[in-house]
Order: C-alpha cells, then structure tokens, then sequence
C-alpha cells in the first residue's frame, strides 16, 4: 500500500484516468471592495475591544481569503476558531510577560527564561502550522502536518543556531531544509507532498537577492552623496541644518522602498523554486509569476497606501494575493475529481481525530 500517515492509514491510492486530466490553475474570486468591508471592520472592532476582536477577525480574514480561493470550480475552505486563536495569543502574552518580568527580577532569572522560551518556540511553531494545515481544507478534505519533535527541534532550534555561528553562511541551507520539513511533513488527506529543491538552488537565490540589495544601496548612496559630504563638514546630522535631516529621512525611506522591494523580488523568486519543485503524490506544480509584474504592483501599491493614509492596504493585498495564487497551475497526474473521490473514502476512515489535539494557534 506504500507509506503509512502519522495515524496509522496506508498513503491514498491514487485514482488516476488519463481522460479528463486538465491543469488547472487557482483563481482568487475576491475583490478589495469585498475584503475592505472585512478589513475595516476588523480593525475598528480590534480597537473598540483592546485587541480581544483579533482572533474573530483573523478568522474572517482567512474564511474570506479561502472560500475565494478556487482550484477546478470548487474553493478551499477554513475551519478554525477564534476561542483557539485566542488561547494561543493568551499563551504567547503570558510568556512575554513572563519574560519580561524575569529580566527585571533578575539577569539570571531572564536568561533562564529566555532559555525556556527557546525550547519551546519550535514546539508551538511547529503545534501552529499543524493548526493551520489541519483547520484548511478542499471539497471536504483536510490537510495535515506530521513530523517528529527530533526533526522540529533541528529545522526550527539547531539549524538557526548554526546559521548564526557560522555568520549567515547557512542561511540558505537552513531555510531549504525549513521548507522541506515543512512540505514533506505535509499532506492533502492521506497523500503527503514532496519537495525536490536542492540547497544550491537558495544559494543561488540569497545571492542573487544580496547582489540586487548591495547594487542598489551603492546607487541610493551615490545619489545621496552630497548629504554626506555636507554632513561630513559640519561635523554631524544636527550641526548640518533642519534640510540635512530632512534630506537624510528621504534617504532613508527610499532606502527602505528599495529593500522592500528586494524582498518582494526575492519572494517571487522563491514561490517560483517552492511551487515547481513540489509535488503531491504523482501531481505537480507550475509557477509562472511575473517578476516584473510583481515589482510593479508592489511598488503601486505602496504608492497608494501612502497616498490614501493607509486605506488602500486592503485592496493592496487583494491585489499581490490574487496576482500570486493565479501565477501558480496544479498539473494532475489523472483525475482530479477520481482523486478527490479515493481520498475521501480514506480520510473519513481516520475521521478528524487530529481536530481535538490540534486547537491552538500562536500566529497573527
């Protein structure tokens, strides 16, 4: 029967029919209009509250996100609730509390603390993307998060620390075998997904994002090279003059536009490597997004967040989602609607005993 999931059922059988097998690509039927009402609401009520509203509004974000995310006429699905969003932020205040109030007793009683809170970390972020996984669902079909607590404690806790002795040299390694963990721990129903990215290949990436970064500083600086000097013979910032500081806060903001868009860039970059290396079972991926598409919108949309004091933040991200989830086509090995039918069958067999041990969720 092939590989067994966590709870004990053979890995699905794929039903497959050489007749009838189309890609298809996702479609996002949302609207900024339509998640503005949700947005604006969100926030007032968040507000009105003093934060308690954001676990049901967090949950009326992702419900609208997903019941407008379409694959083959049918969308996806959210099941979580605001009482587990809830408790888990309860949980993570409390800890930062904790810690907090350790540091000022005592260093001894902060570092002790701090200790504690990193062992834990990779325990809840791992407890977390099992709650989103397993409160995610399509055509009535969960998906999952397996995984060991050794392989937790490595990609979350070892690989990190590494990274960090080794002065960023293990950044992208560390990040390749995140997203692995993260992928082939995953699955859809009783089939798991597989990545087949190599490391170099985020090599290649963090490079080609470092170049792009430190390229354009050096322009943004030689542009602003006049400010320095000035700054250099008066002898600091303040002795240089209200048009010093005003000139250097616009040097710092177009500083950070250009690192945002760096970072936009490289998230392109990515979800182009992540998609077209995963499979599910025998079904592929294809990404086809636009870098310079993706340049554009990001750029506009900041544009017009800056210009509309904020409100535009909604439609933006409508905008970037719907151009990122639409860029991404799922290539069946067979029949889509033959699979979904043999997944069922399996699933519903193991029914949803994962739900009552997996209602907690730390993320925002």
């Amino acid at each position: 029967m092939g590989r067994m999931n966590d709870l004990g059922a053979p890995m699905t059988v794929l039903y497959v029919e050489e007749s009838g097998s189309q890609a298809q690509r996702l479609v996002f039927n949302g609207s900024g209009a339509g998640y503005f009402r949700v947005w604006v609401t969100g926030v007032l009520l968040t507000v009105a509250t003093a934060g308690i509203y954001a676990a049901w509004a967090k949950v009326r974000r992702m419900r609208y996100f997903c019941e407008n995310t379409s694959l083959g006429h049918a969308c996806f699905a959210y099941h979580g609730t605001a009482q587990a969003i809830l408790r888990g932020r309860m949980v993570a205040l409390l800890f930062l509390a904790a810690c907090v109030v350790s540091w000022q007793i005592a260093a001894a009683a902060g570092l002790l603390m701090s200790a504690v809170l990193a062992v834990l970390l990779p325990w809840l972020n791992w407890k977390t993307l099992q709650f989103k996984l397993h409160n995610s669902s399509y055509r009535g079909i969960r998906f999952a998060c397996g995984g060991t607590a050794q392989r937790v404690y490595l990609v979350y806790l070892l690989m990190p620390a590494m990274t960090m002795f080794s002065l960023g040299m293990l950044a992208p390694f560390s990040h390749h075998r995140l997203r692995k963990f993260q992928l082939e721990e995953s699955r859809f129903g009783a089939t798991y997904f597989s990545f087949h990215a190599g490391a170099g290949q985020y090599y290649i990436l963090y490079a080609k994002a470092l170049a792009l970064g430190i390229a354009g500083l050096a322009l943004i600086a030689y542009g602003f090279n006049g400010l320095f000097a000035e700054i250099g013979r008066a002898g600091g910032l303040r002795q240089a003059g209200n048009a010093a500081e005003r000139q250097f806060l616009a040097f710092l903001f177009v500083v950070y536009l250009w690192m945002s868009l760096v970072t936009t860039v490289a998230g392109a970059l990515l979800q182009k490597i992540v998609w077209n290396r995963t499979r599910l079972g025998g079904h592929q991926f294809r990404c086809e997004i636009s870098i310079g598409k993706t340049a554009w919108i990001a750029v506009s949309n900041l544009a017009a967040v800056i210009v509309t004091l904020g409100l535009f933040v909604p439609f933006a991200q409508v905008r970037m989602l719907r151009h990122r989830l639409e860029s991404v086509t799922f290539i069946p090995a067979g029949s889509l609607d033959g699979y979904i039918e043999t997944s069922h069958g399996i699933v519903t067999a193991t029914g949803d005993a994962l739900g009552e041990t997996l209602e907690f969720d730390l993320s925002l």
